[in-house]
């Protein structure tokens, strides 16, 4: 129709006077409802849908959300805009006439902050063709909400949602709809994150229920992301791997060297500490465990654990010292008194004159004196008896020495097991944990 052809350019180039225009307009074509009102004299309205996706900005973690950017297209029908043309061809717009007309009232679910851009102009888009088939197009961003689950994290794979929904009319006023089914959402190839691989987008729809407002028509734009893992081997793991054999170091130093082995043990638990730090600020403060929190603080107990073997080894060293030293003060007491001094019970033995002095004194614990009378004796030979006895406190003496013998061995066999059992249960564990989460 001329007329409409008349208003569009009215409202385009005469501000005000365009409303007139609009007005004449409408009383003119007879129409019921102004053209930015929605006709409510048949049944829901359908309005096709569809998505081109710019480029997925950021996922955020720690607010989890994320930033979208996409091109957005309505499509419906509205004979009000009809009009005559010999070259069947279409009109295009730009925002300005958006308030003059209706367009459907989409907005996002579950968003947080979203804009349309406006450089160099808004980037709106209406064309209107001559059977009145309208297409409503515009670039948004949008920064929704995503449920993320971080029970797996950073072996983790997350699936966002943004969803699309009308405002005001329900489903019996507007129906929204794919366009093409899952044709209707298209993806630039050249998308890319640094954290994570797109794997699929994919579009579904369902209705959505308010108790107070009834039944509304949802779509859902779904796309599912899988963590890349290199970077937090590379930040997280590695280095707590090395961490923990750096602690098993100090199974192979002088366990007297204490300075050693108390700082490395020290620096090794205060780096494992500093690594968890890491990781938990830059992350939501769940209340569940994450699959890095196990990996981290296993790791930490090694570590820990590696400290608490050299204090076990210190603790059981000062012990067989102070009994040692125990030992040498009552063996230089017992050889400052008279040799037969507590003795329980003698033994005799007979030496004959071959046996030198020197000999006869080396006999620890045994004493000399003659057993017969001179007159027996032959004179001829020349014949010593020793008089030879042993006391109880001497085989109590034995047995102590060979306890803290044992003492000796025991502690210097911790630092031996544990170069063994350290790394063992530590790559029993990193089997267990990667066959679980990978």
């Amino acid at each position: 129709m001329p007329y409409l052809r008349q208003f569009l350019i009215s409202v385009l180039f005469l501000g005000s006077f365009g409303e007139l225009a609009f007005q004449s307009l409408t009383t003119e074509l007879g129409l019921i409802f102004p053209l930015h009102v929605l006709s409510f004299a048949g049944p829901a309205i359908p309005v096709g849908v569809d998505v081109q996706v710019e480029s997925l900005d950021s996922i955020s973690e720690v607010d989890m959300d994320f930033t979208i950017t996409l091109y957005l297209r309505h499509y419906w029908k509205d004979e009000r805009l009809s009009f005559a043309s010999t070259t069947n061809k279409s009109m295009t717009f730009d925002g300005r006439l958006v308030k003059k007309i209706w367009v459907p009232d989409v907005f996002f679910v579950h968003s947080k902050r979203s804009f349309i851009h406006d450089t160099t102009t808004e980037n709106i888009m209406l064309r209107v063709f001559p059977d009145g088939h309208v297409l409503y197009s515009l670039r948004v961003t949008v920064t929704a909400a995503c449920n993320m689950d971080f029970s797996r994290f950073p072996l983790d794979s997350q699936t966002c949602t943004l969803e699309l929904e009308s405002y005001a009319y329900t489903d019996e006023d507007l129906m929204l709809y794919w366009k093409s089914g899952d044709e209707s959402l298209s993806i630039d190839d050249k998308i890319s994150l640094s954290q994570f691989l797109i794997q699929k987008f994919h579009t579904t729809s369902r209705l959505a229920f308010y108790s107070s407002t009834g039944w509304y028509n949802r779509l859902y734009i779904n796309f599912t992301l899988h963590r890349h893992i290199f970077f937090f081997l590379l930040q997280t793991y590695f280095p707590a791997t090395l961490m923990v054999m750096l602690s098993w170091v100090s199974f192979w130093i002088d366990r007297r060297a204490v300075p050693a082995r108390v700082s490395l043990g020290i620096t090794t638990v205060l780096t494992m500490s500093t690594i968890i730090t890491g990781v938990n600020a830059s992350m939501p403060r769940v209340s569940y465990i994450k699959a890095v929190d196990i990996y981290l603080w296993v790791s930490f107990v090694f570590v820990f654990l590696s400290v608490l073997e050299y204090a076990a080894v210190n603790y059981l060293t000062t012990v067989q010292e102070r009994r040692e030293r125990k030992l040498r003060d009552r063996a230089v007491r017992e050889q400052s008194l008279p040799c037969t001094c507590g003795m329980s019970h003698t033994r005799t033995m007979m030496l004959d004159g071959t046996y030198s002095e020197a000999d006869t004194n080396s006999l620890a614990g045994y004493t000399e004196a003659p057993m017969v009378p001179e007159d027996v004796v032959p004179e001829k030979q020349e014949h010593m008896v020793v008089h030879l006895s042993m006391s109880s406190e001497s085989t109590i003496t034995k047995k102590k020495g060979i306890r803290a013998l044992r003492i000796m061995q025991n502690t210097h066999a911790i630092d031996k097991y544990s170069r063994m059992i350290f790394p063992g249960a530590y790559i029993i564990f990193n089997i267990i944990y990667w066959s679980v989460y990978c």
